[in-house]
């Protein structure tokens, strides 16, 4: 069957606000770029265990759950526009608490700022995404989704560019092989200079994203209205607690958040195992989001002829594929094989958000926008379980084997746990909802 859409994905009068509100979508994902790697920059420079370092994942995700829902009530009385402006105003805060933290080199500080900085981003994604699905016909407003989403590995490979060159080549303690041999004189001394590395590009972001509140500001946007007026709070939540469809979204974003950072999380770990330093294990990251690019190109043209239910159910399939790949095959294969999974990552987060909201009115689309937000928490829970596998026999990351393989290997199960939910997710999306 052919899913062709009849009229143009984005409209010529919403061009320019389609613009500038893609522009978001490579904002948000040069913060996600940049801090994957600081897990295991702070591990190294401040001596954490996997399970302390990943608490970078759980205050940077953890915003995200605590700021989503506030965001869309907000956005529900308010306006778009005036969520993007809160948004970016919390993301720059956030951003900049980096500085006094550089200067306290306490781990809370820095984590403080990045759940602050996330406050903006559940801001920014409750509000960017139902405007996006808005600006247009509903048949196309998984594609237009997806068409704004491919937007958002532009800011990642950014990010990661940063992280690469101007981060993790910088630090001082990635240059020796035991940091915690080094004198306690010796420690204060690289310690301090590596966190202002740190610290540098969240400040100079904290200014950018204060450039974009202003080039916001001085644009008209226009807002999608409902114009049966807005429904009371307590109707649209059960109208969305009813909704199959759209809980079963949630759950599905749960998991597929959860396996986007892990996968890319941990990669440095992975690399670690088999010899790669960080510096170097970051090119393989950086793969990873060309990759995923070019996925949520391909994803996006695909949409126009399969239905989302099967293409999302058909990469899900191909993901746990390479996931299997990577908990059993040791080397640089099962490397290949993680850096692979990102390719069929690539369309999972815009089609199950489609999908869920599909079919809901404006309103409702505000506050269901907020649950698909707020299921980013799966980024900030499950980066924690593996932690814990990953540091089952020390701080080292292949000190014990779990049938036959390094615990960093296996701990990718996760992963796979995941796909196995999104594709089921995708089957009865289709088979129920989809299929003629």
């Amino acid at each position: 069957m052919s899913y062709k859409p009849l009229t143009k994905v984005v409209p010529k009068k919403n061009l320019l606000p389609f613009i500038l509100i893609t522009s978001l979508f490579a904002l948000w994902g040069f913060a996600n770029a940049v801090t994957d790697p600081m897990v295991q920059a702070f591990k190294k420079v401040l001596e954490l265990s996997n399970t302390e370092a990943s608490w970078v994942q759980m205050a940077f995700y953890g915003g995200y759950f605590s700021m989503a829902l506030p965001a869309a009530l907000f956005v529900r009385k308010f306006s778009y526009k005036t969520g993007v402006l809160i948004g970016l105003g919390l993301y720059a805060a956030g951003a900049i608490l980096f500085y006094p933290a550089a200067l306290t080199e306490e781990f809370w500080f820095f984590c403080l700022g990045l759940y602050i900085l996330t406050f903006g981003l559940a801001f920014l994604e409750t509000t960017a995404n139902p405007y996006i699905l808005a600006m247009g016909p509903e048949q196309t407003a998984t594609q237009r989704l997806n068409l704004a989403q491919a937007f958002n590995p532009v800011g990642l490979i950014g990010g990661l560019l940063v992280a690469q060159y101007f981060v993790l080549k910088q630090l001082k303690s990635d240059d020796i092989d035991n940091f915690s041999l080094l004198t306690e004189t010796q420690k204060i001394l690289i310690r301090t200079s590596d966190l202002m590395i740190i610290r540098d590009p969240y400040v100079i972001l904290g200014f950018v994203v204060i450039g974009v509140f202003l080039l916001i500001a001085f644009n008209k946007m226009p807002q999608a209205k409902d114009h049966n007026g807005i429904p009371p709070l307590k109707d649209t939540f059960i109208r969305l607690f009813n909704n199959k469809k759209y809980i079963q979204g949630v759950l599905a974003q749960v998991f597929y958040v959860g396996a986007q950072i892990m996968c890319w999380t941990y990669i440095y770990q992975y690399s670690e195992a088999i010899g790669i330093e960080s510096h170097i294990a970051a090119n393989y990251q950086f793969v990873a989001f060309i990759i995923f690019l070019a996925g949520r190109a391909i994803g996006t043209y695909l949409l126009r002829f399969i239905s989302s239910g099967k293409l999302l159910a058909t990469f899900s399939i191909l993901a746990g594929l390479c996931a299997v790949l990577t908990i059993f095959v040791v080397g640089f294969i099962g490397l290949y094989s993680l850096v692979s999974i990102s390719l069929f990552m690539s369309i999972m987060f815009p089609t199950i958000y489609g999908i869920a909201l599909k079919g809901l009115k404006e309103e409702e689309a505000k506050i269901g926008a907020a649950g698909l937000v707020m299921a980013i928490v799966g980024g900030a829970l499950m980066p924690q379980l593996q932690g814990l596998i990953i540091d089952l026999g020390g701080v080292e990351v292949n000190d014990v084997l779990i049938l036959g393989v390094p615990e960093v290997n296996f701990s990718f199960v996760l992963p796979f746990l995941c796909f196995l939910f999104i594709t089921y997710y995708g089957i009865m999306v289709y088979k129920k909802f989809e299929k003629g």
